[in-house]
């Protein structure tokens, strides 16, 4: 489990690109019965302008829906014996805005002395999610996002 994995997402418009993180990443991945689940509050994105910033919440409406969530299935192997980077393959939903997608999510797997070490990425089309893209006059924001997600899982106690 973490609650402290990092997001970004990577968005342009013509001739000008931005990046927006957030370190609160929460989730677990439960390797007994390959259960997935991430989420972070979207208002904890800073793209490193607040205007930027208070455009996106507005756009992203999260004052309505303030989370994006990925629940899901790993449908790869993975070895915990294995300390090498393994490649790892997510199905599941993924949801933004109040609008729901089946997605498959490549990533990879590690275990270290620190935990169970995760980089996934993927692209999103935000007009997918009912997304308008901002823009100014003619300039949009471009459809595609680029979506990156790190995290170190701990082991947490399980309970009955």
């Amino acid at each position: 489990m973490t609650e402290t994995g990092h997001a970004e997402f990577h968005s342009s418009v013509p001739l000008h690109s931005f990046t927006g993180v957030s370190n609160n990443l929460v989730g677990l991945i439960n390797l007994d019965d390959a259960t997935v689940d991430f989420y972070v509050d979207l208002t904890t994105f800073d793209t490193g302008i607040n205007k930027r910033d208070k455009d996106m919440r507005e756009t992203l409406e999260t004052d309505q829906y303030p989370f994006t969530e990925f629940f899901g299935k790993l449908v790869s192997d993975f070895d915990i014996q294995d300390s090498s980077s393994q490649p790892a393959t997510v199905r599941g939903e993924f949801t933004i805005h109040g609008v729901t997608r089946e997605v498959e999510i490549d990533g990879t797997l590690q275990k270290t002395s620190e935990g169970l070490e995760l980089q996934a990425s993927w692209i999103i089309n935000i007009e997918d999610y009912d997304i308008e893209p901002p823009g100014i006059l003619f300039y949009r924001v471009d459809e595609n996002q680029d979506v990156e997600i790190e995290a170190t899982l701990t082991e947490t106690e399980k309970t009955e």
